[in-house]
């Protein structure tokens, strides 16, 4: 089975550095204009909830069964959200959060491990529901946060957390062979649903 795991288009926020998390922020108008439609065409697709991922979603897939799962929406960043880093860099608890290579809980919000913890589960039922069905491709649109968890957890070769965050519109396609044997997923290669415009 082949496995997409892409992350939504560009928003304003993306565009301002600011904390997105589990607020509902849309895509920009530039966000929209950037993307096309996928080369590939999966009866589903499973969405994170917020709408930057379901709209990016029916861009790309537009005759796709879009899914919603809940715990795939991205990290819970409580006080921290609608700020960028520039406007916090007083800020007493967001300095103690970086300090802490950002492990800790947000104020209001998650820790990555919760935050990882929620998205991986989520990710472990999708994929033993799929592979049960005998599905030969699992396509599952959300964001940086919940690409970042999965491939820290589950992909080969090994990287760390951040450095598989993916642009917008962007992300990764994997292999499931080793799923089963070692709970591994091993990258095929990347994509990008973005144009230039």
């Amino acid at each position: 089975m082949k496995i997409y795991l892409l992350r939504h288009g560009q928003t304003e926020y993306n565009e301002q550095k600011r904390y997105q998390g589990t607020r509902d922020i849309p895509l920009s108008e530039k966000g929209r204009a950037c993307l096309r439609q996928a080369d590939l065409e999966p009866a589903e697709v499973y969405v994170s909830p917020l709408s930057r991922a379901v709209e990016t979603a029916q861009i790309l897939f537009p005759k796709a069964k879009l899914i919603p799962v809940t715990d795939l929406r991205e990290m819970c960043f409580g006080v921290f959200e609608g700020r960028n880093y520039v406007e916090m860099e007083h800020d007493a608890d967001y300095l103690a959060w970086v300090g802490e290579d950002c492990m800790g809980r947000c104020p209001g919000g998650e820790s990555r491990e919760e935050f990882s913890n929620r998205t991986c589960a989520a990710f472990e039922k999708l994929m033993e529901c799929s592979l049960s069905r005998g599905c030969e491709l699992l396509v599952i649109l959300a964001h940086g946060g919940t690409q970042m968890a999965i491939m820290e957890r589950y992909a080969w070769p090994k990287r760390d957390y951040y450095e598989w965050c993916a642009q917008n519109a962007s992300g990764y396609v994997l292999c499931a062979d080793a799923w089963d044997r070692k709970k591994r997923l091993d990258l095929v290669g990347e994509v990008s649903y973005a144009v230039d415009v």
